[in-house]
């Protein structure tokens, strides 16, 4: 009872200084916005321009924002592997506050903060070189909508093997993953549906949901017990207009989600789909060839059908070190996928060594032999010293439990799932964020920092990427440096067991618990 009361206090006192901080910014933004209009120029929107973007995202864009925007986007040199090369850039005041230019001078990163799950973000191995050979034979594209002449031999291999990996009947992929969202689900729900969203959804899903024109209710972040009563309120009550039944009601939620680390509660949330008849849409951008013994994704992880899970869409981006996604199901759906979403028909293809990588990376991944094609069983003395699928995974899970461990041992708070690569690291304050993001680029290490609008005003975080191609030397090394950065900045909030998050999750196997 005593620890409990102890943790709930510090997270008070947390709130209560991260709301002042905001505050205190707020306030100082707005005086110097009056000292600019006393003696300087007025802006165009002050001549009489309407404004392009609303009153608050101005000034926050302005204010804050622009102040510390060294922290984002910085320039890399050569892949994004478990070291990198980050280009320095600089300001011509101290605010950051002017376009930013490069330097030339380049320094090497530990990169944690890229999502190379099984470290194939590489320029050499037996997976490059077959890249290279179809970039010979295709072309680096192939300047066609998908559904035209922009499907060639490796995109239809790319598809079956994907539909095997996934073990759904049939696949189809999208030169980029934002539209795989963003252009399927207005294909699949329409005016007259609905779709019940889960509350920290993707911004793609988000977009997507938005241009099907069904009627979207939104249920707690992962928790199974409020989706369970939107879903029976909808149908208790039907459209809120006409009072009629819906056609259709679509579950959407992200397999793992990248700002919590968190992975969905998916056996309840089939559970209630089979319960009340509704469509299931999984988003495993960050799950697919990271999660599961086989890195099947979150349905082999809680050992769920994929029968069970009506639609099944993934990104490239991540695990296979590719571009583009893809989105499996039952083969009437992707036949009218195939002419029904807007990206197949208006959107270039995927790239051919954009495939082959996928296609090297997944037979990696499966055990097959990656040089003599994917029907060959692997020869271990043919890719040596390529690190096998089995390793990948296994080194990913070594990795990831490492981390987690270190960093609670230290004292850091973190979320998420403890078998999840991305480790989010709570640091609540905005104001010690840029501080933290530019530490760790003068020590060597690259991360990313994350805070509003990307996250809740009291979710500031660092989000850490963990790689299979990761060495513990290097996780120890970087941990040290992150400690030294943690004790200097004061996040190192002391409790192990609970974080100052705002919302309590409801998925069990969550080593944090969020207070309200």
């Amino acid at each position: 009872m005593e620890a409990g009361f102890g943790e709930m206090r510090l997270g008070v006192v947390v709130s209560f200084f991260v709301y002042l901080s905001y505050f205190v910014l707020i306030v100082f933004g707005h005086v110097n916005d009056f000292i600019d209009r006393l003696f300087r120029r007025r802006s165009k929107e002050e001549a009489g321009y309407p404004p392009l973007m609303s009153d608050f995202e101005a000034f926050y864009t302005r204010r804050l924002y622009s102040r510390i925007q060294d922290c984002w986007n910085r320039p890399i040199v050569g892949v994004p592997g478990p070291w990198m090369g980050v280009m320095k850039r600089t300001s011509r005041d101290e605010t950051w506050k002017t376009d930013l230019k490069v330097t030339g001078e380049v320094v090497r990163c530990l990169n944690l903060g890229s999502y190379n799950y099984l470290g194939f973000a590489s320029n050499e191995g037996p997976v490059f070189e077959g890249v290279v050979e179809s970039v010979k034979k295709y072309g680096i594209s192939t300047v066609s909508p998908y559904a035209m002449l922009g499907r060639t031999a490796l995109h239809r291999e790319c598809e079956k093997n994907i539909a095997e990996f996934v073990g759904k009947p049939d696949a189809i992929v999208f030169g980029m993953g934002y539209e795989a969202n963003s252009t399927t689900i207005p294909a699949l729900v329409q005016p007259g549906d609905l779709i019940v969203s889960d509350g920290n959804n993707h911004a793609s899903v988000v977009y997507g949901c938005r241009l099907s024109g069904a009627s979207v209710r939104v249920f707690k972040h992962n928790d199974a017990n409020d989706l369970e009563r939107v879903v029976r309120d909808a149908i208790c009550r039907g459209h809120p207009r006409l009072h009629r039944p819906w056609r259709r009601i679509l579950i959407v939620v992200e397999g793992v989600y990248s700002m919590e680390g968190v992975v969905c509660n998916l056996p309840e949330i089939v559970r209630i789909k089979n319960k009340y008849r509704c469509y299931l849409f999984v988003d495993e951008a960050h799950s697919i060839g990271a999660m599961g013994m086989t890195g099947r994704g979150v349905c082999e992880y809680y050992r769920v059908s994929p029968r069970d899970v009506d639609v099944l869409m993934g990104t490239f981006t991540k695990s296979f070190a590719s571009v583009g996604g893809y989105v499996a199901a039952e083969k009437p759906i992707i036949d009218f996928l195939r002419f029904g979403a807007y990206s197949s028909i208006y959107e270039t293809s995927l790239a051919p060594g954009a495939a082959r990588q996928v296609l090297g990376a997944l037979a990696c991944i499966r055990g097959l032999d990656v040089r003599k094609g994917l029907e060959c069983e692997l020869n271990p003395s043919v890719c040596a010293p390529f690190p096998s699928g089995h390793e990948r995974l296994s080194n990913l899970r070594k990795n990831v439990s490492y981390v987690r461990r270190e960093l609670q041992r230290q004292g850091f708070r973190i979320m998420g799932c403890p078998d999840s690569p991305i480790i989010p690291v709570m640091v609540y304050f905005p104001g010690k964020l840029p501080a933290i993001s530019r530490a760790c680029f003068e020590k060597g290490i690259a991360i990313v920092v994350v805070g509003f609008p990307a996250t809740q005003l009291l979710g500031c975080r660092i989000r850490l990427c963990i790689s299979a191609a990761h060495t513990i030397r290097d996780l120890k090394w970087a941990i040290g440096v992150l400690n030294q950065i943690g004790k200097d900045s004061c996040i190192k909030y002391g409790m192990h067991s609970a974080s100052l998050e705002p919302r309590k999750p409801k998925l069990s196997i969550s080593l944090v618990k969020r207070v309200e």
